[in-house]
C-alpha cells in the first residue's frame, strides 16, 4: 500500500494543519515519538522515503494532541479508518504515546 503524489501532498497538508492545532513544537513531537529531526521532517511532509507506519503514528499522535487542546482535528481524507484496516495488513502500526 503506497500513496501517490497527490495523496502524499494532501496527507502532508492535513498533518501540518493538525500539528498547528496541537499547539506543540517540532522538538516536542520529535522527542515524544523518538524520531530524529530528519525522520520527523520526512514523515510530516510524507516524502517517498518516509515509513508508512511512521505516518500513521504521527497522524494518531497529532490527533491525540489536538483533542488534548480541546479542539477537533482536521479530518484525514486518505488516512481513514478503512485505510487503517488495509495498512495494518501491510505495516506494523504502533500506538502513539499517551
Amino acid at each position: 500500500m503506497s500513496l501517490n503524489e497527490e495523496q502524499r501532498a494532501r496527507t502532508s497538508q492535513e498533518l501540518l494543519l493538525n500539528f498547528q492545532l496541537a499547539g506543540t513544537s517540532l522538538d516536542a513531537v520529535r522527542a515524544q515519538l523518538d524520531f530524529t529531526a530528519q525522520r520527523l521532517d520526512d514523515t510530516l511532509n510524507v516524502r517517498e522515503q518516509s515509513r508508512p507506519e511512521d505516518v500513521w503514528l504521527l497522524r494518531d499522535h497529532l490527533e491525540n494532541l489536538v483533542r488534548a487542546q480541546g479542539h477537533t482535528a482536521v479530518p484525514y481524507t486518505v488516512l481513514t479508518r478503512t485505510a487503517r484496516l488495509a495498512a495494518a495488513i501491510w505495516f506494523p502500526l504502533r500506538r502513539p504515546p499517551e
